[in-house]
This record gives structure tokens, C-alpha cells and sequence, in this order.
């Protein structure tokens, strides 16, 4: 089994590749809406502005790709903004998103002197057995960089969730589709061990995970 990293000019994509090449996993990379419906799996990364992202999907067709995708119980694992747009839309600059997952990619507020974007490491608390948190320790620290936070519509969804201002659902779950706001993929060892964790689920982990 291989994974299909969707490639729409993200910038860290080039950071995830050598995460999943680390681990030795099966992966091909593109922007090319029939290898995305034709994937075993999928990882879709993300970084910087969810709008513009949404363009770009549009523009390649690779938005439909992935809604066919999940409407077919593909896996797939979205980072960052890719936690965000599989929203019904996002506050910035009010852009339709993909509408996987009822809810809305909000903006951070800027009361009691909270630093907007959300930069750095912060500790994520993760649904006690939970797949994709395997190994992992309660607390551990990932990386975040992002202004807007996923708020799904059924807070179920959520199955780790970070405290900054309030707590927000930091990565989600619905039928075959997983995302994390944070980057494993920047994020040392506990990341590593995220992304292996989905690998494996997906059956194309290789030697290192």
C-alpha cells in the first residue's frame, strides 16, 4: 500500500516527504486529481492561508478529488491547513471549504493579550486510546503555527484538544478522515511517532516506523 501526498504548493510539503521518507514509508507525490481518487491513502499537508488554499484547489480540480475521496472511505490525514479546510468554510475571508466536516476553521481573538498566530510548541491532550496517539504521552508538545482553529459542529469529532485562550479540538476524526492542527511532521519524536501511527493504519509504513 503507498500514500499519495497531495501536492497544491504547500509549504511544508517538502517537510512532510522527509518525514515519511525517515520512516520508511510508501509514498508518491501529486497534483493530480485522478492519482488522488485513485489512492490507497492520502496525506494532505498544509501551511499559511486557507483561502488561498481553497483556490488552488479549485483551480486543479483536487478539491472534488478529495471529496470523492472521503465519500469513498479513502484514509487520509490532513495537517494544519489541512485540519482546517476539510471545514464547511473558514473566517478567513469567509472561503467555502471542502465540507467534510460540519463545523468552521475560526480565528484566534486577541483578548488578554493573546498572541496571534499560535507559534510554537504547546501540549496536546488526546482521547485515551485513541490509534493515531499510540505511544504517545498525554501532554506530550507539537508544533503549531496557525490564526484559525478547527471548531467542528459536533465536538465528537474532536479526539485531542490544546489549550490556547480556550481549548480547541486540535486534531479530528470522521469515518476514514483524520487531521491534526499541529505539524507532526516538526514536531521530533512524538510527531514521528503520529505519522507512523497513521502509516501503519494504512498499511504502508515501512522498515523505520
Amino acid at each position: 500500500m503507498s500514500v499519495t501526498v497531495v501536492d497544491y504548493g504547500a509549504g511544508n510539503l517538502r517537510s512532510v516527504e522527509l518525514a515519511l521518507s525517515h520512516l520508511g514509508a510508501s509514498y508518491s507525490v501529486t497534483d493530480d486529481p485522478s492519482k488522488v481518487r485513485a489512492a490507497d491513502s492520502i496525506v494532505f499537508p498544509g501551511v499559511g492561508d486557507g483561502a488561498h488554499a481553497m483556490q488552488v484547489l479549485s483551480g486543479r480540480g483536487l478539491d472534488a478529488a478529495l471529496r470523492d475521496a472521503f465519500l469513498h472511505e479513502v484514509p487520509i490525514l490532513g495537517i494544519c491547513v489541512g485540519c482546517q479546510i476539510v471545514l464547511d468554510r473558514t473566517e478567513e475571508r469567509e472561503a467555502r471549504c471542502l465540507g467534510l466536516v460540519p463545523g468552521i476553521a475560526r480565528r484566534f481573538g486577541n483578548s488578554a493579550g493573546l498572541k496571534v498566530p499560535h507559534m510554537g510548541w504547546n501540549s496536546v491532550r488526546h482521547a485515551e486510546g485513541h490509534w493515531l496517539f499510540a505511544d504517545v504521552p498525554q501532554e506530550a508538545s507539537f508544533y503549531f503555527v496557525h490564526s484559525y482553529y478547527p471548531a467542528p459542529a459536533d465536538s465528537e469529532v474532536g479526539i485531542a484538544w490544546t489549550e490556547y485562550g480556550s481549548s480547541f479540538a486540535s486534531a479530528l476524526e470522521l469515518r476514514s478522515l483524520v487531521a491534526t492542527q499541529f505539524h507532526p511532521e516538526k514536531s521530533g519524536e512524538v510527531g514521528l511517532r503520529v505519522l507512523a501511527n497513521y502509516l501503519r493504519r494504512v498499511g504502508a509504513v515501512g522498515a523505520e516506523g
